[in-house]
């Protein structure tokens, strides 16, 4: 049997990317372990998160956190969240403003539909975004983070 793969959803916006992915672990567990910001260059599917740079344990609406970056060459980006609800959903930006979301929906008590979105439709700089043709690579390393987060809590359990 081959690698399970994300679907990766058409919002029919080329400024709103979405993936969703089954699995089978509770929504207190992946929202628990997505909160930790150390835990992002884990689960990350794009190889660009290198590691936590600044800011708390565990998030928070409102929290600030750094983290190192690396695309062609390394650089520092700092994150804000703007959404929170304990359990369901986390959301932050940063400097352009694009939007990442994680929205948890439980199946039942052990699967939980995982929805990652990636929001740029209030960026600043979209010039940049189409420059860098974000379009063709976001959402497959979005559908890879799914997948990847997926493998890492089904090894902790």
């Amino acid at each position: 049997m081959g690698k399970r793969r994300a679907t990766i959803v058409q919002t029919g916006d080329p400024m709103l990317f979405r993936v969703e992915l089954e699995i089978p672990v509770s929504s207190k567990t992946i929202f628990d372990f997505i909160a930790i910001p150390s835990n992002h260059s884990v689960m990350d599917g794009s190889k660009m998160v290198k590691g936590t740079l600044s800011g708390p344990d565990r998030l928070f609406l409102g929290a600030k956190f750094g983290m190192k970056m690396k695309q062609g060459i390394p650089y520092l980006i700092k994150n804000e969240v703007v959404e929170f609800e304990e359990g369901r959903s986390i959301a932050w930006r940063h400097l352009l403003h694009n939007v990442w979301r994680y929205e948890l929906q439980p199946i039942n008590e052990g699967k939980t539909l995982v929805v990652e979105s990636w929001d740029g439709r209030n960026a600043r700089a979209q010039w940049w975004l189409h420059f860098r043709s974000f379009d063709k690579w976001v959402p497959i390393a979005m559908a890879k983070t799914l997948v990847q987060l997926e493998e890492v809590l089904l090894k902790k359990s």
